[in-house]
């Protein structure tokens, strides 16, 4: 469990942004965290143990995308610590905060993982796009900012995973 002294602590700063908004700001930013960490995880657990026809072109796919993930850790950690906040990002913590669904741990073939990480992009996209509203509206563009470029590329990456779905009238979601 984390401590409610660390998620209230704030550092000095010179940032124009007010402590209360500040406050409101880093709280997004560290749910982000926990589920960047959360979904970096499980495409890495994805890469460790697909198997099947597509072996290679996953596994350098799913490597390629939980790079993407570990770079935007970084970013919104230390967003955090720039807004004078203080970063919540163990893998306990990530854990326990995730918004993410569990990755299932009985699939091992290649579509299958498509399927599973499509479904936890989708809704990681989701806040992405959320927490760019809700940070432009606490006034805090560069924040906004910095969730734009992580969705463009997490939009992509989800029209990767669609794209190995479709074809032949399958969507991997019931739709056609």
């Amino acid at each position: 469990m984390t401590s409610t002294k660390a998620k209230t602590r704030f550092y000095s700063t010179r940032i124009d942004l007010p402590e209360d908004t500040r406050s409101q700001i880093v709280a997004i930013l560290n749910q982000s965290l926990a589920d960047t960490l959360d979904l970096k995880t499980q495409v890495k657990q994805a890469h460790w143990n697909v198997k099947g026809i597509h072996f290679y072109q996953l596994h350098l796919l799913f490597d390629e995308m939980a790079g993407e993930l570990e770079g935007y850790i970084d970013m919104l950690a230390e967003r955090v610590t720039t807004l004078g906040g203080y970063a919540m990002g163990t893998a306990r913590i990530a854990a326990s905060q995730s918004a993410l669904p569990e990755y299932p741990l009985d699939i091992d073939d290649g579509r299958d993982h498509v399927v599973a990480l499509a479904d936890r992009f989708g809704p990681y996209a989701k806040s992405l796009r959320e927490a760019i509203g809700k940070t432009d509206d606490l006034g805090d563009a560069d924040t906004a900012d910095l969730y734009t470029e992580i969705s463009r590329t997490v939009d992509m990456r989800l029209w990767f995973l669609e794209a190995h779905l479709q074809g032949g009238g399958d969507t991997g979601n019931g739709s056609k």
